[in-house]
């Protein structure tokens, strides 16, 4: 008979844990394996990351390889090591528990019964308790620093370094850049000429990279600059990421006038920040402008997003709308030129027609929809007629346990046996019944993938709005290069499955007139 077999995950979560208690872990598992007579196949480690978030990289391939049938068991150390809330933990042991996987804590004794139930339920209720009342102590440590004006983490904005007491000081070197960007911005230069003269004279920001639009906004924007402390104004977002971009409420945020080293006068941080109202209320009352194509158009040299862009030109205030690559706008790292918005947009709905709406294109793509919607379709009866065996047996199994009973052959282990059998057959149940709608919805006929490839034939003739919303049903992503527009399409009639993906090139010179 062979041995069970495990893979061993491993974890260490703050700066207070050593590296080494990953391999203190690991030991320890293979002991206890040694003990029970488990195969150890695979090890999966994440350092330095959190319980309290899914983002484990490691974490998340060993749900995902146990998929793959191979091991049996994941075995941790203690259960902290797997989750430190309750929600989590459920959530992906029932994942592994779905595909035959269980969870083992190496020192804490857990062997199924009623009596370890409980006591898992209160060592996960502990875990969490402790996390979070860590999280609490932290917050109140990161206060207090902040009343005393000092670092709480990360890197220091451009411009200063940390003190050992955690105080700020100011990098001179580093200033000299933060003083030219709001210099330049006073004096009216845009943000191309300030990355460029950055550029020009080797100035990096705190990361060592380029200076970006966003990169130079975060700073021009920045209090601290002008010698104002500020803790907690930034809004978290999901992962404890923060979002810089919205704010708390005023009555949480710590804000300390005169607490940071000043790098900018008053006078030149007025001329900014009036100009950066202006610059405001221009864009807000701007027209509106429809970029059919928006989120869909990527730089065929840098592989970046490539971004609309309206600008008004010469004595008669011609009005002229592109696409813009991204990363040349913001780092001017790319030379890929703009390409106009008309032609662009033309280029791609000319194409859409020819391609996808006229009668001959209509009559191709049915046919290949229809096609591979079969195919797929094929698949799922298969997971039926599966799924169906599996409720049999399953019932089966419940009608033996049942007569055994009732015939008086009753055992206590039967309690556990049915239950698990009746968990078994409710989720059999639910897999059949998402099989059978994902049949019944797969399978298109070829007269309603026509029907709803006609309907667009004048998309020329829609609204702005519409072709919009058309291009983006058809099309997965339009790449511009010098010479030519790649259109990446995708025609999935219904979202039921049949998605048939082809790729079409426009020649830019054979199509300009």
């Amino acid at each position: 008979m062979s041995k069970p077999t495990a893979a061993i995950y491993a974890r260490f979560s703050s700066s207070n844990q050593r590296e080494e208690s990953i391999d203190a872990q690991v030991r320890e598992i293979k002991e206890y394996a040694a003990k029970n007579n488990i195969k150890i196949n695979k090890i999966y480690t994440d350092k330095a990351k959190s319980a309290t978030t899914s983002d484990r990289p490691a974490f998340l391939d060993m749900v995902s390889d146990s998929k793959k049938d191979l091991f049996d068991f994941v075995i941790v150390h203690k259960l902290d090591r797997f989750a430190r809330n309750r929600y989590d933990s459920a959530v992906y042991k029932r994942k592994l528990r779905e595909n035959g996987v269980e969870v083992i804590s190496a020192l804490e004794n857990l062997d199924g019964s009623p009596e370890s139930i409980i006591l898992e339920s209160v060592l996960e209720g502990y875990n969490e308790y402790y996390s979070a009342n860590l999280r609490r102590e932290v917050k109140k440590g990161m206060k207090e620093n902040a009343l005393n004006c000092k670092h709480n983490g990360g890197l220091a904005p451009l411009g200063f370094d940390v003190a050992e007491d955690k105080t700020y000081i100011i990098n001179e070197e580093q200033a000299k850049s933060v003083k030219l960007i709001f210099e330049m911005y006073a004096d009216g230069h845009g943000y191309s000429e300030i990355i460029d003269e950055l550029k020009k004279r080797g100035f990096k920001t705190q990361t060592g990279g380029n200076f970006s639009r966003p990169s130079l906004h975060d700073i021009l924007i920045n209090e601290k600059y002008r010698g104002v402390y500020i803790f907690n104004r930034s809004v978290s977002k999901k992962a404890g990421k923060r979002n810089h971009h919205k704010s708390k409420d005023k009555k949480k945020i710590i804000r300390i006038e005169g607490g940071m080293p000043r790098i900018i006068d008053d006078h030149t941080w007025r001329k900014v920040k009036k100009r950066m109202e202006g610059n405001k209320k221009s864009v807000n009352n701007k027209a509106k402008e429809i970029y059919i194509l928006a989120g869909l158009i990527k730089c065929g040299k840098c592989e970046g997003a490539m971004v609309g862009n309206r600008r008004i030109a010469g004595k008669n205030k011609t009005v002229y709308t592109s696409y813009e690559c991204s990363t040349r706008k913001r780092k001017r790292d790319c030379d890929m030129p703009s390409i106009s918005k008309d032609f662009v947009e033309g280029a791609v709905l000319d194409n859409m027609i020819e391609e996808l709406f006229s009668p001959a294109a209509i009559k191709n793509i049915a046919a290949k929809v229809y096609k591979f919607a079969k195919t797929e379709n094929k698949e799922i009866n298969s997971d039926i007629k599966r799924f169906e065996k599996h409720l049999k047996e399953v019932q089966k199994k419940i009608d033996n346990i049942t007569e055994a009973v009732a015939e008086g052959l009753y055992q206590p282990s039967m309690n556990e046996k049915l239950n698990s059998l009746e968990n078994e057959k409710a989720d059999y149940e639910m897999y059949l019944e998402e099989a059978r709608f994902q049949a019944e919805n797969n399978s298109p006929s070829k007269e309603r993938i026509v029907q709803e490839l006609m309907k667009y034939r004048n998309i020329k003739n829609e609204s702005l709005e519409d072709q919009r919303r058309i291009v983006k049903t058809f099309v997965k992503k339009v790449t511009v290069y010098e010479n030519n527009i790649t259109i990446d399409y995708i025609v999935d009639v219904d979202g039921g499955g049949g998605a048939y993906r082809f790729e079409s090139t426009i020649n830019i010179e054979d199509y300009r007139p």
